[in-house]
């Protein structure tokens, strides 16, 4: 497992949530993989990534297996985890149609880690 920062915890372990627009990948676009911060688990690919103008990073799909889905607290929306280490990634929302898949990953940027593509 990775050294966390206070805020780091305060969102893996605590199922807090950044400001929007705040992230440092919000907006970025390289190819690669998004990774779980806590524990390195491979999460997310770029080519996934759309922009949803929420204010957090989006993504249509996830690495398969990768991300758990749980009824969140307030029973309105379902949160996701990363399925190895149990850490608070965001929530996921059905029926927006954003992209052809009609899911979006909604994640706090604290909650991701980033490894580019080897090929660039």
């Amino acid at each position: 497992m990775n050294k966390l920062t206070p805020e780091e915890e305060y969102i893996l372990l605590n199922k807090g949530t950044e400001p929007p627009f705040s992230g440092q990948y919000y907006r970025h676009a390289e190819d690669g993989t998004y990774v779980c911060r806590q524990c390195d688990a491979p999460l997310y690919r770029s080519a996934d990534k759309f922009e949803a103008h929420c204010g957090w990073p989006s993504f249509d799909d996830e690495v398969e297996g990768a991300v758990r889905r749980v009824p969140d607290a307030d029973g309105r929306r379902t949160e996701i985890v990363c399925a190895n280490c149990g850490g608070h990634l965001g929530h996921v929302f059905v029926g927006e149609r954003f992209t052809p898949k009609n899911t979006r990953h909604c994640v706090n940027s604290l909650s991701l880690g980033f490894k580019p593509s080897e090929d660039q």
